[in-house]
């Protein structure tokens, strides 16, 4: 981790097991499902079965779209709320200015770096991320608790930083901008336009591809500073090029985007509504193969 530009981003499951209990630590469980289906390709599911069933001890539970998400039509369901519903729910979750966030899931470390790109974007910075998440967790033989748990009240002020969330405006202008660069987080195969679509199959028209998962180990550890720079240069992103990472609904991109991040990018943004709205703009230019 020391040659990540800022390492302080990730957390090890040894630190995070010495920290439990400190008063200012907030650790929650940020878990979704996705379960297939047949025209929508997915339908979102909270992972709170999964947290009753064993947590880190302390931990809370975060239902991104119940609590974080901007209510929305059938394909948009994971879309930024206002700063006045954000700063509701996170002061419901117990999240002051005096707090440290970890955030981990029981899933893909998507989940965790979703939450985390939030909090960021509405201007609160002490957010980590627990590397490997709770399988590693589990897989080191930790403690565990079940039921659930609760931190009292805080007071959270939230402040939108434009510069980290863009919308389709911005996507259009940043493919005709030689200065940045579209990244599509999603699989190779959904990238050339295989499998259930997400309206139109397919890729944003001059998007490059570097999925998300390509970016974790064995052990769903983010990758070591050299490999990770290696995909992104290997990609044409030095320091110098601006980034707008996308997928499917804004979830995935931000595995990219915190990537990025650990290495000291200093520009980058994350299309929020992704390709459930892109690909169901026929204005909106796609490719396939």
């Amino acid at each position: 981790m020391s040659d990540y530009a800022h390492p302080e981003l990730l957390i090890e499951t040894a630190e995070l097991a010495e920290r439990l209990g400190a008063p200012e630590l907030r650790v929650f469980d940020c878990t979704t499902h996705l379960d297939p289906h047949p025209e929508r390709v997915y339908t979102p599911r909270p992972g709170r079965e999964d947290y009753e069933a064993g947590h880190i001890p302390g931990a809370a539970f975060i239902d991104l779209q119940g609590d974080l998400s901007r209510p929305a039509d059938s394909m948009l369901r994971f879309t930024f709320p206002t700063p006045e519903h954000f700063a509701e729910a996170m002061s419901r979750l117990g999240v002051g200015p005096e707090h440290e966030v970890v955030l981990y899931s029981t899933a893909k470390t998507q989940w965790a770096t979703r939450i985390w790109w939030m909090l960021r974007a509405f201007g609160f910075e002490r957010t980590r991320v627990l590397n490997g998440g709770f399988a590693k967790w589990r897989a080191e033989g930790r403690a565990v608790d079940e039921g659930a748990a609760h931190y009292p009240p805080a007071h959270f002020a939230a402040s939108l930083r434009p510069d980290m969330v863009a919308y389709r405006d911005d996507v259009l202008a940043g493919l005709k901008d030689d200065a940045c660069l579209v990244v599509n987080a999603l699989a190779a195969d959904k990238h050339r336009g295989e499998g259930i679509p997400y309206g139109r199959p397919g890729r944003i028209a001059g998007s490059v591809n570097l999925p998300a998962d390509d970016l974790l180990d064995d052990e769903g550890c983010f990758l070591p500073a050299d490999r990770l720079r290696a995909h992104f240069e290997g990609l044409g992103i030095g320091p110098d090029k601006k980034v707008i990472t996308y997928c499917g609904g804004g979830i995935a991109a931000t595995a990219d985007s915190f990537a990025l991040a650990l290495l000291g990018h200093p520009d980058g943004a994350m299309y929020d509504n992704s390709m459930s709205e892109w690909a169901n703009d026929d204005a909106l230019p796609m490719a396939t193969g």
